[in-house]
Formats: C-alpha cells, structure tokens, sequence
C-alpha cells in the first residue's frame, strides 16, 4: 500500500490487569478528582461520587484516562476512545490470562506487552 492509500487512523488496544492494593486510597483520590473538577454540574458530581464510592472498578475507571497515554506521544492526536474497568477473577498462571497470546490472526498488528 502506497503511503496515499493507508489509512492515518490506527485502533490502539491495550487490555491492563492492575491489583487494587489500597481501595480506599483509590476511592479518595477518585472523589479528590471529581471535587477539583469546578465544570462538573453537582448532579453529576453526585453520581460519580457515588459511582466511585461503591466500586473501586469505578473509581479506578474514573482515575484512567487514555488521552493521558497518548498526549505526549509526538505526531498524534486522540480522535475517539472508550474504556471501562470491572472486578474480576485473576490467575496469573492461567492459559486465559496469556499476555503473548495471539486473538487476532496474522492482520499486521503490533504487539507488546511486560510479563
């Protein structure tokens, strides 16, 4: 493919497993961010208090931001992004937890990962 044909836009996904050693740290520092936030309307600071309150999956959620991953990578500028957290049962020794596992096929993707 000449440079005119391929595509500018490239789908960056990044799948993390973080151990939660201090839940009520992280909720704090969850709640600290949504009360610095002076533009949130208090309805919803409200019910991201909550959110974050009650599941540390949520306030982790609310803490990760993926401009943050790429903002200060040169050349680049985040067009759209998605991402979610949940709880989850982990065992590192599992196959299903395989980091080096190819889900895709030979398509050209890249991949990298710290295991």
């Amino acid at each position: 493919m000449s440079t005119e044909e391929t595509s500018r836009f490239v789908r960056l996904r990044v799948e993390l497993v973080v151990e939660v050693r201090d839940g009520d740290a992280l909720t704090r520092a969850a709640v600290g961010r949504i009360a610095a936030d002076p533009d949130t309307p208090d309805a919803e600071r409200a019910h991201a208090e909550s959110a974050v309150t009650e599941d540390t999956a949520e306030a982790l959620a609310y803490l990760v931001d993926p401009f943050d991953l790429v903002s200060e990578v040169p050349g680049v500028e985040l067009q759209q992004a998605s991402w979610s957290a949940e709880q989850i049962d982990y065992d590192p020794d599992s196959p299903e937890w395989d980091l080096d596992e190819d889900d895709g096929g030979d398509d050209g993707e890249e991949a990298g990962g710290i295991g």
